[in-house]
């Protein structure tokens, strides 16, 4: 048996909205757990978390690994944020440093601290990388078993990477759109024969005034039917919205789920810069369990 120190913390509360549970395993080291046993850790949570989230130093900063209970993940934004908020926040100096680098999917990644003002940490996306789909809209419709009319014709369907290949439908109505309910194994298949992983419906139709849009996502190839509240899948919808020119990069806030009254609230800005512009997905976490994880082999 071993023992891990581990939370499981809830990403992206807001109001009375639940947010998305995350387990966090707090490593002294890399080579302190294997691949294996983060997998069985992820299996043993299935039900309880989408996602287990493994940090560990690395060479001054934090490394990031995700596993769901049917695989690795190559980046987690819920999970992401509920690890860092909870990491910078109780920690003396990266609590007043404004600014921490993480290396999470290959890549170095930005965490902004704005807890003392927004109660906030905002991570930065990876660069977006859009990929080209041979798939017809009428298919795209059938997988999510809705009228091929319901698609939106005001956007196009585009598939963005922004740490996870996510298909984005524009979707005509909200009413529409809480009431998609696909066929789990259908939409799996689906993605696994298109080289998706998740699937992002989105609609300009909101339920708050001063929030920007809607969105729902579908993650079946991890192993469960929707994500409540993703950073990833929002990041590549911002980085969506940039090229689109729709959206100038100033802080807006994405309602996400099937809840029309209690939707979970996921904050998107852009940085300015003129040569690679970088989306940075933003919220809050709150700890609902803190201990050890027992690990038996």
């Amino acid at each position: 048996m071993k023992r891990y120190r581990f939370k499981k913390i809830d990403a992206f509360v807001m109001g009375q909205s639940t947010g998305n549970p995350a387990g966090c395993v707090y490593l002294p080291g890399e080579d302190a757990l294997s691949s294996e046993g983060m997998q069985q850790i992820a299996r043993e949570l299935a039900g309880i978390v989408n996602e287990v989230v493994y940090l560990y130093p690395d060479d001054g900063h934090k490394s990031l690994r995700y596993f769901s209970s049917e695989r690795e993940v190559a980046f987690c934004g819920h999970g992401t944020i509920a690890a860092m908020y909870d990491l910078i926040k109780n920690d003396p100096l990266l609590s007043i440093d404004p600014i921490t680098r993480i290396h999470a999917g290959g890549q170095e990644l930005l965490v902004r601290n704005e807890i003392a003002k927004a109660d906030a940490v905002f991570i930065s996306a990876p660069q977006p990388v859009e990929l080209k789909l041979p798939v017809s809209h009428d298919g795209i419709a059938a997988a999510l078993r809705i009228a091929p009319g319901d698609i939106s014709e005001k956007h196009r369907i585009a598939c963005i990477n922004a740490g996870l290949a996510t298909l984005i439908v524009p979707i005509e109505t909200l009413d529409t759109l809480v009431s998609i309910h696909p066929d789990q194994q259908h939409l799996k298949e689906f993605c696994l024969a298109n080289g998706i992983e998740i699937i992002l419906v989105f609609s300009a139709e909101i339920s708050n005034a001063g929030n920007s849009y809607r969105t729902r996502v579908f993650a079946h190839i991890f192993g469960y039917l929707e994500d409540p509240a993703t950073g990833s899948g929002n990041a590549a919808l911002g980085y969506y919205l940039l090229k689109e020119s729709t959206w100038d990069g100033r802080m807006i806030a994405i309602e996400q789920g099937k809840s029309r009254e209690h939707p979970n609230i996921i904050r998107l800005v852009s940085d300015e810069s003129k040569v690679q512009r970088s989306v940075f997905f933003g919220g809050n976490a709150v700890v609902r369990i803190e201990g050890e994880y027992l690990l038996y082999p």
